[in-house]
């Protein structure tokens, strides 16, 4: 499926892999084409609930990410990333088995964002599940030596009712906003030697505006890294620098 594009897939910069999800998605996140300044092509991988892949890592899940994947190089995508950060578990082989990077999660950012920090301050992470992020999502992104502070949303209901449990579709933004804000403020209060914040949750970034405002740090997210990565494969020419021609 193409969202924003034309019809020449090979047009497409980034793919996207999703989850099996249903509720609605606003501008910010990943899901939502209107996000991005560019095409991206999305394939849902059925099967892969929330709950399989943020509570449970199911490892049964990786093949079919696997074929996601491949389906979405051979329809031309210059790049691939992923609507859920816990995918980082995947990084390695889901690289492995294309020839165009892959991105799995934007806890990918967490050792760039780190060195831009002094010695003393944290990175925080704000996860769909602070219970089940563990240290091997972070060694699968280079981050496992990284200094850390965590917090989860896993006891928010709105976020927990639609997001992880899938019992409704009606995602209600603005008590979900007063969750992420709520977190975050309680975050930032116990950690004050916080620098700088990466949101691992793919649902989280159309709230990071609002997140920046509360505690006035530098937020990367899924959206900060996907940006980046765009920018990587199209470059263009800066004005007054023009192609050399033959001598």
């Amino acid at each position: 499926m193409i969202i924003d594009g034309g019809t020449n897939l090979s047009g497409i910069p980034i793919g996207i892999l999703c989850l099996e999800t249903y509720y609605g998605r606003p501008p910010g996140h990943i899901r939502n084409a209107s996000t991005f300044q560019f095409p991206v092509m999305y394939r849902i991988v059925k099967g892969a609930t929330a709950k399989r892949v943020v509570k449970q890592a199911d490892p049964e899940l990786l093949e079919p990410f696997i074929e996601a994947a491949q389906e979405l190089e051979r329809e031309g995508v210059m790049a691939i990333t992923g609507s859920c950060g816990f995918l980082a578990l995947f990084q390695d082989k889901l690289a492995d088995a294309v020839n165009i990077p892959v991105f799995t999660s934007s806890l990918i950012q967490i050792p760039l964002v780190h060195s831009m920090l002094r010695r003393n301050q944290l990175v925080g992470i704000l996860t769909a599940s602070k219970s089940t992020l563990t240290e091997p999502h972070l060694s699968a992104v280079g981050a496992g030596a990284v200094p850390v502070c965590l917090a989860g949303m896993d006891e928010q209901p709105e976020f927990c009712e639609v997001v992880i449990e899938a019992r409704r579709s009606d995602l209600d933004l603005d008590r979900l906003g007063e969750e992420v804000l709520a977190v975050v403020d309680r975050m930032a209060e116990i950690h004050p030697e916080m620098g700088a914040l990466v949101i691992e949750c793919t649902d989280l970034p159309p709230f990071a505006h609002l997140i920046q405002q509360k505690i006035n740090i530098p937020v990367f997210d899924i959206v900060t890294l996907t940006n980046m990565v765009y920018e990587s494969l199209i470059r263009r020419p800066f004005n007054g620098i023009m192609p050399r021609r033959g001598r």
